[in-house]
């Protein structure tokens, strides 16, 4: 008897192989992708607070932009759009010396209900057993509107906003813990560009 197999046959495996390749591939990735650059500015409002007394390493906490995330006038992701981070440091102070200290940092950003993975900068947050405290891309008052004026592209409309908003972005510190409460308004940049789907 003769061999069965033959150029035919083997088309059968390479076409199964194709399947598995695209059914390997998340679903994003098959889309029109668009490069944020690294650098890139993000101002989010705190969903859920983050205290160094409760929460440990590893803690999943969920924010909102604050203005629309764009490339070149496009925008990718509204004001509103879900973003998603994770305490990446939490110290307790000691009783006798020692200070408070909380790290976040942003993960995801959610477009179109896809969860879309993102690498920023870290906010740090420090409270001091003096009573001192120090905080790094906290925005409040003119500084806030500034920047939110900033990313919008009306700087001069930024600093009138920022006289209305206030301390908004206050960092709470009461003895030896530090917090960062529901509406606070942080500001990460992205540490590597990311791929987010272009907006039909």
């Amino acid at each position: 008897m003769g061999n069965a197999s033959g150029p035919g046959s083997r088309k059968i495996p390479a076409v199964l192989l194709g399947i598995a390749l695209t059914l390997a591939v998340p679903s994003w990735a098959q889309q029109n992708l668009v490069t944020v650059p690294a650098g890139t500015s993000l101002l989010v409002r705190m969903i859920d607070s983050v205290d160094s007394s409760k929460n440990a390493v590893g803690s999943r906490f969920a924010a909102s932009l604050e203005t629309n995330l764009q490339v070149g006038g496009v925008v990718l992701a509204p004001a509103g759009t879900k973003v998603y981070g994770r305490l990446a440091q939490a110290k307790q102070a000691g009783r006798m010396a020692g200070k408070s200290e909380l790290q976040l940092e942003l993960t995801e950003i959610v477009v179109n209900g896809t969860a879309y993975p993102i690498f920023s900068s870290d906010y740090q947050v420090s409270g001091k057993s003096s009573g001192g405290r120090s905080a790094k891309r906290v925005l409040g008052g003119a500084g806030l509107g500034a920047a939110i004026g900033g990313i919008a592209g009306n700087a001069g409309k930024g600093a009138a906003i920022g006289a209305v908003v206030g301390t908004t972005a206050a960092v709470v510190q009461k003895g030896e813990k530090v917090s960062v409460p529901s509406e606070t308004l942080l500001e990460f940049r992205l540490q590597q560009a990311a791929s987010l789907p272009a907006r039909s």
